[in-house]
């Protein structure tokens, strides 16, 4: 679209090239703390990680840039003017898109990062399912002690968003060769778990090969369906009514001065949850039978399975004996 078309864009697009952040300095070195509860959120049990001669994952270098919630001090005047020329025209709300990342050489515990961030490109006006806006990429310079470590380039879409449907459809999962053994288990109210016939490991979610020792012959084990939460998120926004859960009257009483929801009404939160299986694999899906604001780490769940006319079977987690 040229300039006369979308003056708006033409506009945006004079910040190309213009500095994001200057002078940025990591809040804290690398460190082996850090590195240790990445690796554990990941499931990374790489020795590169471990040890005295440890390595930073690569793909944690935006870890150490990061301004956590008192933000940073090096971003600059061109970038607040960029958003908030967005948030005038009424793009107002924002999604991460995607990064791409460059690793010239291995960050260690005790590296002190410094980075810069330029506005790389502004697109043209863009109409999408969420809206109409502008995707803006910035690209970040990571350096050690003045010596470019990596690049970090950043994409997110700033857009007015579109009028919403009164029901959104629940999406229907993605079924191909690797895991349609998988769904056909669930399909028949079956927690099936791929196991390899080699080294005896159990995996989930379902691939073609074993990560452990390589083998690509396997076999299957249905899961007892007991397990523990993990990790959890509870979804505030946006509101989705393509999750809404009804549930009986007496399971959505209302949470008392904890931040929970009574989870009643479309577009209620709604939880998405890390569940540990008793088998030791864990996999993702949603937790009911308790408000939101009650889930913690550790709480006792079971498998169910719920039919829905758009999805068609899907395996939820039900907190046993409602609040654990």
């Amino acid at each position: 679209m040229n300039g006369a078309a979308d003056p708006l864009g033409a506009r945006l697009r004079t910040y190309e090239g213009r500095a994001a952040a200057v002078g940025g300095v990591g809040k804290d070195p690398v460190n082996t703390p850090m590195i240790r509860h990445w690796c554990e959120a990941m499931g990374d049990t790489c020795a590169t990680y471990r040890g005295p001669d440890a390595t930073a994952p690569p793909t944690m270098l935006q870890v150490w840039t990061m301004a956590g919630l008192s933000g940073h001090g090096g971003r600059t005047g061109a970038y607040d003017e960029l958003l908030a020329l967005l948030d005038e025209s009424g793009c107002t709300s924002v999604v991460a898109t995607d990064c791409e990342q460059e690793y010239l050489r291995p960050l260690r515990p005790g590296d002190q990062v410094t980075f810069d961030a330029v506005i790389e490109s502004v697109s043209g006006r863009k109409s999408t399912k969420l809206g109409t806006g502008y995707f803006v990429t910035t690209r970040m310079d990571v350096r050690v002690g003045g010596d470019l470590v990596g690049t970090h380039r950043f994409r997110i879409l700033k857009y007015a968003p579109a009028a919403r449907e009164p029901r959104a459809r629940r999406p229907r999962p993605v079924v191909n060769r690797d895991n349609a053994g998988f769904w056909e288990g669930v399909a028949a109210h079956r927690l099936l778990v791929q196991r390899c016939a080699d080294c005896g490991t159990l995996r989930h979610p379902w691939l073609p090969g074993c990560n452990a020792c390589g083998c690509l012959d396997w076999d299957t084990v249905e899961a007892s369906g007991e397990g523990t939460v993990y990790s959890y998120v509870v979804m505030h926004h946006p509101p989705s009514t393509a999750f809404f859960e009804p549930e009986p009257e007496h399971e959505h009483e209302a949470d008392s001065g904890d931040g929970g929801d009574s989870g009643t009404g479309a577009g209620s939160p709604y939880v998405v949850g890390l569940i540990e299986l008793a088998e030791g694999v864990r996999m993702v899906s949603n937790v009911v039978g308790v408000a939101p604001g009650k889930v913690r780490v550790g709480l006792p769940v079971r498998v169910e399975f719920r039919a829905y006319e758009d999805a068609g079977a899907l395996p939820v987690f039900r907190v046993v004996g409602g609040e654990g």
